[in-house]
């Protein structure tokens, strides 16, 4: 049941708003919608304009977030977590630690899957608009921290990287990482790509890296083919400890 200021999804009408529960109404193209009628309300139900136009309401899920949430900068794509996911074999009996929190969109994923997920931001600001996201997702299990990586502590089964990665970070993620544990690195460029392999390489039992490319299909009456946009997004260093 949706309680007020709650997050919600309406989509209808070729339109998709994301909005919250509460007091108030929505002005959109299609009509005023009252947001007070939606707080006791369910996923499915639906949501009339005051001019006829009918909305269905959903519960907002990891890709609304990345869709929709507010963000401090590019977050990691949803095929690129899925792939930190995959190959780390993430799951709820694991404790995460995540590193260059941006908007918290990749936190808000691990927090769907894992036990509990810590995670660290240098800067604030970026840290407290992550909490926010965090907070809206309803994810008790996820904690975000305005810290320095390097300062970070305890033991977990998987660290998560997505920052500007230099060796003393891989070194510190050793260190926090269980046995048998993984430590996932993105990079957006060969040459950072290099820096992550090169301060791995002999500190963990198993290294791998991979290049991020995902095609969109798009179909027509001429046909189906690839989508012109582009692939490739960056690279993927999975190290187990």
């Amino acid at each position: 049941m949706i309680e007020s200021g709650d997050r919600v999804l309406l989509v209808g009408e070729g339109r998709e708003f994301f909005t919250r529960a509460g007091a108030g109404t929505l002005s959109t193209d299609k009509g005023q919608l009252d947001l007070g009628s939606l707080v006791g309300a369910t996923a499915g139900d639906t949501l009339t304009t005051h001019s006829g136009s009918r909305f269905v309401i959903r519960i907002p899920r990891p890709t609304d977030f990345f869709t929709h949430g507010k963000r401090s900068g590019a977050p990691m794509l949803p095929k690129d977590i899925g792939l930190v996911i995959a190959y780390t074999g993430m799951n709820h009996n694991d404790d995460v630690l995540d590193a260059g929190t941006g908007s918290g969109i990749a936190a808000i994923y691990f927090g769907g899957v894992a036990k509990t997920v810590t995670t660290y931001e240098v800067r604030p600001e970026f840290s407290a608009l992550a909490q926010k996201n965090i907070s809206e997702a309803k994810l008790k299990n996820v904690e975000a921290v305005a810290a320095d990586f390097l300062s970070a502590d305890g033991t977990f089964d998987v660290v998560h990287l997505d920052m500007q990665i230099q060796p003393e970070h891989i070194v510190h993620a050793l260190s926090l990482l269980k046995s048998g544990g993984y430590l996932a690195c993105y990079t957006p460029f060969l040459e950072q790509m290099a820096i992550v392999v090169d301060a791995a390489c002999g500190q963990f039992s198993e290294l791998h890296t991979y290049e991020l490319i995902e095609r969109e299909m798009t179909r027509s009456k001429r046909g189906t083919r690839p989508s012109t946009s582009v692939c490739h997004s960056g690279y993927i260093t999975i190290a187990r400890k």
